[in-house]
């Protein structure tokens, strides 16, 4: 197989392997609160909420699995992003709720990498979602929005460093089901959260 193909290849199936769980995520409730024309500071508010509780957790305990495997860890570190936000908007965050539940500490890195596959892909949505806060609520990433702000310019050419990082060590090690699984762990482990912490 060509180095091109597996480039194709292998991205398309883990994101074809992961579409359900994806879209169940963004069927709830609270993932649809914050694209509504009447969005409010509370629903922005109660995500970012809890995307800080997702976010906290895979930049202290799975990044560094990956120091050696992603080169430019340090430019995606996204928990300041969200406190920044929280002092912008005068929100106090009152507890963290654990997300990734009955995780072996010792994960492979395959797997790892399949979690972090799902926090970076959801920096391209974010960018969707900071054009409709702008839009609707005003903020920007000055003054409250700076994580769905996120690598700005750069969110494009971030994701597709990330995703050569990804085939790159896939093929080398011939993994693919491994990171599948990490990625679905992420994706249902995210739904969990979200649905039991509904207003």
């Amino acid at each position: 197989m060509s180095n091109a193909a597996s480039i194709i290849s292998f991205p398309q199936r883990l994101k074809d392997a992961t579409a359900t769980l994806h879209q169940e995520l963004e069927d709830l409730p609270i993932s649809k609160s914050i694209l509504k024309t009447e969005v409010t500071s509370d629903d922005y508010l109660r995500y970012l909420d809890l995307m800080h509780d997702i976010i906290k957790e895979v930049e202290t305990n799975i990044f560094p699995l990956l120091v050696t495997e992603v080169s430019d860890l340090d430019q995606r570190i996204k928990a300041p992003f969200l406190e920044q936000d929280f002092v912008h908007l005068s929100y106090q965050k009152t507890q963290s709720t654990p997300v990734f539940k009955n995780l072996d500490k010792a994960i492979s890195t395959a797997f790892a990498l399949g979690i972090v596959y799902v926090i970076e892909g959801s920096s391209l949505g974010g960018r969707v979602i900071y054009k409709h806060i702008h839009k609707q609520l005003g903020y920007d990433n000055n003054s409250g929005a700076s994580y769905f702000a996120g690598y700005g310019d750069e969110t494009g050419s971030l994701w597709k460093n990330f995703i050569s990082t990804l085939v790159a060590f896939e093929k080398n090690h011939n993994n693919s089901d491994i990171i599948i699984e990490g990625a679905n762990y992420a994706f249902q482990s995210i739904k969990v959260h979200f649905e039991r912490n509904e207003p």
